[in-house]
């Protein structure tokens, strides 16, 4: 469960916080969207104090419907933040959260040090050759179609089965470009239905099977908020509960809004294995 992020090695044996820093104008949940590098850096102290490990970067919205952002135009939102975040936090462990192995590249370059593809390789077919030669970890997520069709796909024989299956032969392919530490995501609210959400939720110690450390990320999602019929601002309570009930089920990294929340949670659930230590 130790991941190497440029010659740093991270246990995930112990559950660890990533914070999400979407720089975009259209992300779900309002309070995570940065257009300006000051409040960046706030936010970026903020979560570090809070005991955030790895801080996830976006510059392209994926919410269903989002609406597709050319790749100069992502560039131009992330590399500036990177640039900024590692000059004033130059121990800071971040990923890039994008699709295009174009990207990932020219943010690795500027010192990120993992990539987070929520298309799981299927919308940029460079990905998984790209990432093996930068020699990172990458979150590979499932997913079908994309932001503005992900929802009408579905439909699935057996969705435990077909989601192990997908991201076992992705896995696959990726050992066989060379790529050493790969993290799963199973994709919770990409091309799943609110229900659907749940069911994996519940199966996620069926996929320690893979021998891959397994990252989660329902923060605010909307299969909280409207399920409780309460908005994403009001879902926090509802997130800690889920984000609980993952590190129970064997999580080993959550991806956040809300650090310090998370932390504590993380600190809790390891106090249940007092007696087992």
């Amino acid at each position: 469960m130790n991941i190497n992020c440029s010659g740093q090695l991270i246990d995930l044996s112990v559950p660890k916080i990533m914070g999400i820093l979407n720089i975009t104008p259209d992300s779900f949940y309002a309070n995570s969207r940065y257009d300006d590098l000051s409040k960046v850096l706030i936010q970026v102290e903020k979560m570090l104090s809070a005991g955030a490990t790895f801080l996830d970067i976006g510059g392209h919205s994926t919410r269903p419907g989002a609406r597709p952002v050319g790749a100069e135009e992502e560039l131009s939102r992330v590399i500036p933040v990177v640039e900024s975040i590692l000059k004033r936090f130059p121990e800071a462990l971040i990923s890039i959260d994008t699709f295009r192995s174009e990207i990932a590249s020219k943010c690795v370059e500027a010192g990120a040090v993992m990539v987070n593809d929520v298309s799981g390789g299927l919308l940029d077919d460079k990905m998984f050759e790209t990432v093996a030669s930068l020699n990172i970890p990458y979150v590979l997520m499932h997913s079908r179609g994309t932001p503005e069709t992900m929802q009408q796909m579905t439909d699935y024989d057996d969705l435990v089965v077909d989601v192990l299956d997908d991201l076992q032969q992705k896995v696959s392919q990726l050992r066989q470009f060379g790529q050493k530490d790969i993290i799963i995501d199973l994709g919770f609210g990409f091309a799943k239905t609110a229900d659907q959400n749940y069911i994996l939720l519940n199966h996620l110690k069926d996929f320690e099977v893979m021998n891959c450390p397994m990252l989660v990320g329902v923060s605010r999602k909307s299969m909280i908020w409207r399920k409780l019929n309460i908005t994403a601002n009001e879902a926090l309570n509802a997130t800690t509960v889920l984000n609980t009930i993952a590190l129970m089920k064997g999580a080993n990294i959550l991806r956040v809004h809300d650090v310090a929340e998370a932390i504590e949670a993380v600190k809790l659930v390891d106090l249940l294995t007092i007696g087992e230590k």
